[in-house]
């Protein structure tokens, strides 16, 4: 028998690699704080992404929005989150560089910042903008997690800060999410690795699993994104909550379960007119834009 010799890795896959284990590593070291006794089932957890999947739409531009109501960025920033957000509402599709480009967004307004204000302004604007945007069917999922006596973990790119307020509003475990630098209290506008997203997730949740002692064949993963099959393949029950189409595709093949909670068919679509999607971004920045109107007004 002949073998074939392994290719080799490029240099950017490899850079790539190396920024996925560091975002895991940061991830996993600020989640240590939040690891609560063992629960009656120490060896099974679910792990829930946010966007589209516990929440519809995307929480950064929930917060951006909130954000600019506080007079924290102008109109042409909110221009950046609208666009991400009709692409996670109305096409029901997410991308790497999409992701990144959000997050980048929200170091450069937050770079400076107090790590304690933004946690405070987390918790307003969730009660403000997210609370009523969660899925009932998903939440009622994670509650049957934690009945059963396991523990619920959020992974998602969403900033930790913010992820971790989801995570106490929603009473799970915690939450693994993108981890900003943080000096003397303060955001630097740094990312520590990269995003916490695709392969960084699954990561995250091999090192949480092995630190935990979680068997991972017991364990569940609820995703809308094609981008998180590195997670879902990871455990042994993986679920596609409201599934962007390869994912769904990828589900009927392998014959995971498929749950749709979303009010409007969005996933079956393979576009929109332009006409809808820039409607629906004008509307919301519009929406922010008088909010902080509003706000400067009460505090002027």
């Amino acid at each position: 028998m002949r073998f074939r010799p392994r290719p080799q890795r490029s240099a950017d896959d490899k850079a790539r690699a190396a920024d996925a284990e560091a975002a895991a590593a940061a991830a996993l070291k600020v989640a240590a704080d939040q690891t609560a006794k063992a629960p009656p089932d120490p060896t099974a957890a679910a792990f829930f992404d946010v966007d589209n999947t516990m929440m519809m739409g995307a929480s950064i531009f929930y917060f951006a929005r909130g954000l600019a109501a506080r007079d924290f960025f102008q109109s042409r920033d909110l221009l950046r989150f609208g666009w991400q957000h009709v692409t996670y509402r109305v096409l029901g599709q997410e991308n790497t560089d999409g992701i990144r480009d959000v997050k980048e967004a929200a170091l450069a307004f937050v770079a400076g910042r107090e790590v304690a204000e933004i946690v405070r302004f987390g918790e307003e604007i969730y009660d403000e903008r997210m609370a009523e945007r969660i899925y009932s069917g998903a939440r009622a999922l994670a509650e049957q997690h934690l009945d059963a006596g396991q523990r619920v973990w959020l992974v998602t790119a969403t900033p930790v800060e913010l992820a971790s307020v989801i995570a106490r509003r929603l009473g799970l475990t915690g939450a693994l999410g993108t981890v900003s630098e943080v000096v003397d209290g303060r955001y630097t506008g740094h990312l520590v690795g990269e995003p916490l997203h695709g392969p960084a997730k699954a990561a995250a949740v091999r090192a949480l699993a092995e630190r935990e002692q979680l068997d991972l064949s017991r364990c569940w993963a609820f995703s809308d994104s094609i981008n998180d099959l590195p997670m879902l393949s990871l455990v042994g029950h993986p679920v596609a909550i409201n599934p962007d189409p390869d994912l769904k595709a990828v589900a009927r093949e392998r014959d995971w379960p498929i749950k749709d909670f979303r009010t409007a068919r969005k996933a079956a679509r393979i576009g929109v007119p332009t006409a809808a999607g820039m409607g629906a971004l004008a509307g919301g920045v519009a929406a922010g834009m008088a909010l902080r109107r509003r706000y400067i007004g009460a505090t002027s």
